[in-house]
């Protein structure tokens, strides 16, 4: 299975436990986009480009089949994942995802924080504006990453706030932000940018099973976003969840882990490896 991280976020960020993995006999890979961690920035990407780089590790891996998740800005890229390679992800589950920008009957910034919404808007129509706030909040980070989480928490619904009060999470949001932007803030800039230009797929080629989850109260990604791609996917089930919001991404992935692993009963040989593993930046894994 591999988890996408959000934006910005690394292959260091919340995970399900190496216990529950190990029970239900997953193998969880998670790795850096392009510009985060120790990853090579690739200027211009598009979230289509996404699947190539798992494709890439997977290969590398020697692994065929899998599954795919994606969290937050991980959600486009999990949806490119379903779309571009139906012979090799048998499940995806998308949490808390943004749409994509063509979308006629979408409001995209009905109901969004207003620091997502200037900076998205900033990648439409002044990207030197989006390069220097992301580059100040990449300094920042870098000096104390409990600063974005505090500039996070100022934004936040109430079920938001209260999943980052809990010590574990905050202390994995400082070590998935500080690996991020440890480099600088380009792979943050150029997540941004390509949810804002044509992702390069389109969401009703999807054919393999989709699982959509969102929660009511999210004020950074809202929870029309995934009601709408929902509509765009013939194999969509979704589920928006009152008292919920972004972060609750975090508490409701093990409860799915187990719909993502039921397509193994159909298989003909075999079982995946146990284990936790994660790899890392993307050296050696060619584009």
């Amino acid at each position: 299975m591999f988890l996408l991280h959000g934006t910005p976020g690394s292959r260091k960020g919340p995970k399900p436990k190496a216990s529950l993995l190990y029970r239900l006999g997953i193998k969880l890979i998670a790795f850096d986009r392009p510009g985060y961690g120790g990853s090579t920035r690739h200027i211009g990407r598009s979230v289509a480009d996404g699947a190539a780089d798992v494709a890439a590790v997977a290969d590398q891996l020697g692994i065929d089949r899998f599954a795919v998740v994606g969290r937050s800005g991980g959600g486009p890229h999990a949806l490119a994942c379903a779309a571009l390679l139906p012979d090799r992800v048998a499940r995806a589950l998308v949490l808390v995802s943004v749409a994509n920008p063509e979308a006629p009957e979408l409001n995209w910034f009905e109901g969004m924080s207003d620091d997502n919404v200037t900076e998205f808007t900033a990648a439409d129509e002044d990207p030197l504006l989006l390069i220097e706030r992301l580059s100040v909040k990449a300094m920042q980070v870098n000096h104390d990453p409990e600063s974005l989480v505090l500039d996070l928490e100022s934004q936040m619904t109430d079920p938001d706030r209260r999943v980052v009060k809990d010590t574990s999470i905050r202390r994995l949001l400082h070590t998935t932000y500080l690996e991020a932007l440890r480099g600088g803030p380009h792979g943050w800039i150029d997540d941004v940018f390509a949810f804002r230009r044509p992702w390069g797929f389109a969401l009703g080629g999807i054919t393999i099973p989709v699982r959509l989850w969102h929660g009511e109260e999210d004020n950074f990604a809202p929870a029309g976003h995934t009601r709408w791609i929902a509509g765009q996917i013939p194999t969509a089930m979704v589920e928006v969840q009152s008292g919920a919001a972004h972060f609750g991404a975090f508490e409701i992935l093990p409860t799915m882990l187990r719909w993502l692993t039921e397509w193994r009963s159909s298989r003909s040989s075999g079982h995946p490896a146990v284990g936790h593993p994660s790899v890392g930046p993307r050296t050696g894994v060619g584009r």
